[in-house]
């Protein structure tokens, strides 16, 4: 993708099946990634959870390069703790980080604090010291039009897709449980040198053509990446 593409939005690509997806997604992050190998001798991958990046975890996770000079972390996460089956973390550690990318460096959003709230400078300060721009960013949607946890009309949202605010790390409240939740904010997520975003099924598509419609960022805030122009964002959809 050329560097001036996010100048003319979003590129959408969509698959026939769901391993077409995979493999075509997990080629452009390990290029992304070689990339920022070339250029600065390390490389930056963060990620979100959920259950569609699944077989994308395990296909990137036997890629040939070059892991030991990789940071791995996460766009949010639920705070529980990271042995829970609603931990993001627990997630990429079962399906990503096996293989050659057990090499890689992880840092995680959970912390001992009692909330996200208390933890959200500290949570920032780590994921800050990562190679920057993150070289590539996994976005997902939600069914309600939420990306990372970023929520429709939660408390802070405003203030979380804020572009011109400082990147870090929010809590977030979610309308289902485990409710709170650590996210990085719009800013953070536009940090990146890429950003893709993963949907899959009829369900998804409908939520995505409503998103890239008119309407509020506070209503769908996946809006607010759709329509940003500074990173080149590609939308993969399989039914």
């Amino acid at each position: 993708m050329k560097p001036d593409a996010a100048k003319s939005g979003p590129e959408l690509r969509r698959y026939p099946d769901a391993g077409s997806l995979t493999s075509a997604l997990a080629d452009d992050i390990v290029q992304a990634l070689a990339d920022g190998l070339r250029a600065r001798g390390r490389a930056s991958l963060v990620v979100s959870g959920g259950r569609s990046p699944t077989a994308l975890f395990e296909t990137l996770s036997t890629a040939a390069l070059d892991w030991s000079r990789m940071w791995v972390a996460l766009t949010d996460e639920r705070w529980v703790d990271a042995s829970s089956s609603d931990s993001n973390e627990q997630l990429v550690r079962a399906h990503l980080l096996r293989n050659a990318a057990a090499n890689a460096h992880f840092v995680g959003m959970k912390t001992d604090a009692p909330d996200p709230a208390a933890a959200a400078d500290r949570c920032w300060s780590a994921i800050a010291a990562l190679p920057r721009p993150f070289d590539y960013t996994l976005l997902g949607m939600g069914d309600d039009g939420h990306t990372a946890s970023l929520f429709p009309h939660s408390p802070g949202l405003a203030a979380a897709i804020d572009a011109q605010a400082p990147p870090g790390c929010v809590a977030m409240i979610a309308p289902v449980a485990p409710q709170a939740r650590m996210s990085l904010n719009l800013a953070a997520l536009l940090d990146s040198r890429r950003i893709g975003i993963l949907i899959m099924g009829s369900g998804k598509w409908a939520t995505y053509e409503r998103a890239a419609s008119a309407g509020p960022v506070n209503e769908m805030p996946v809006r607010a990446i759709l329509r940003q122009r500074q990173v080149p964002l590609t939308v993969h959809w399989s039914p």
